[in-house]
């Protein structure tokens, strides 16, 4: 079986959507699936307004087509609404190709923190995107209700998962006062670190992570530390020297880096929504508060071993099998029979 996954988000990006799509399709291929990556390395690109270190591929229709062509998939799934995404649905629609998206980023929130754009437009636009979709897959329980509720049809689960051989408690430390703070992401508007950041809190407050407000929050908060992107073993590192990991945003679709952390032994600390409320919910591995300082301040209390503990009941591995099962579930509708769903024991899967 063959999967092609178009994405406008690709290396070197660093954020949820590279990662999430590159340790999937890693463990999508051990159980059989062969996937490969339509993405703006194969095309000319420019930097996207307001985060000059992105850049925006520039397809046209016969690229997109001689590049599908070339792959030969079985399936298609288009994870971004960007230039590459928008492309490649209307390649599938002239084909009478079914294919599967994915939902991983509040646009609407986004853009309008940024530009005079009412956020139901936004909406409207994606909704319009993913109407055409064979199952629209969404992260968490909540994220897909608040889809449905929005008007997007065939809305379906896709769970995330965690490496937890890289993340894990180690011995680590950063040499700065404790107790280490921490927060590990992009470092822009929409991730409201200036809530995180004006916080009084008792030893160091640090930020991983780069991206267009770095320089001025850096200004503005000269206590806090910035160490700028880590990747591999350097961010694992980090990840386990913090003794509360800090997320602030309030318009992530889920937060990988919250599982990170969890694995990484870290209790989490941050605001009562979507995507904390999803991952975390009521399991005694961090503190959901509308008081971000005192939700800091309780997390101390949490032992790291219950965080450990719980980031290990989420795999990979079930990412990729929930993901593939979307994937042939769909071509099997559009088939009109009935393909075979890989098994829930991995062990049957022989």
């Amino acid at each position: 079986m063959r999967i092609l996954i178009a994405t406008d988000a690709w290396h070197p990006q660093v954020n949820g959507v590279v990662r999430t799509l590159t340790m999937m399709a890693d463990a999508a291929r051990k159980l059989g699936a062969e996937v490969s990556f339509l993405t703006p390395q194969s095309f000319r690109t420019v930097a996207l307004p307001s985060y000059p270190d992105l850049r925006v591929a520039l397809p046209n229709p016969a690229q997109i087509s001689r590049l599908i062509a070339a792959a030969k998939p079985d399936n298609i799934h288009i994870a971004t609404e960007g230039p590459i995404g928008f492309l490649v649905r209307r390649y599938c629609r002239k084909h009478g190709i079914p294919f599967t998206t994915s939902f991983h980023t509040r646009f609407p929130e986004y853009v309008s923190a940024r530009f005079p754009i009412p956020e139901s437009w936004v909406w409207a636009a994606l909704r319009r995107f993913h109407a055409r979709s064979g199952a629209v897959m969404a992260a968490t329980p909540a994220l897909a209700d608040e889809l449905r509720t929005r008007g997007f049809r065939n809305v379906v689960l896709w769970p995330r998962g965690v490496d937890a051989g890289l993340f894990h408690p180690r011995e680590s430390d950063l040499g700065l006062p404790r107790p280490v703070f921490l927060s590990v992401g992009r470092v822009a508007v929409e991730k409201n670190l200036e809530a995180f950041l004006s916080l009084d809190l008792p030893g160091t407050k640090v930020v991983v992570g780069d991206g267009p407000a770095r320089a001025q929050l850096e200004k503005q908060f000269p206590d806090a530390v910035f160490l700028g992107a880590r990747h591999g073993e350097a961010l694992a590192e980090a990840y386990a020297a913090a003794d509360v990991f800090v997320f602030p945003s309030k318009t992530d679709t889920f937060g990988l880096v919250l599982l990170e952390a969890l694995a990484s032994g870290v209790p989490v600390a941050a605001f009562p929504v979507c995507g904390p409320n999803d991952v975390i919910g009521n399991a005694p591995v961090g503190v959901l508060s509308d008081d971000l300082q005192q939700a800091c301040l309780s997390a101390l209390q949490i032992p790291r071993t219950a965080c450990r503990a719980f980031a290990l009941r989420l795999t990979w591995e079930a990412c990729a099998r929930a993901f593939i099962d979307n994937v042939l579930r769909v071509r099997s509708e559009h088939d009109g029979n009935k393909a075979p769903l890989l098994p829930s024991d991995p062990h049957l899967a022989a």
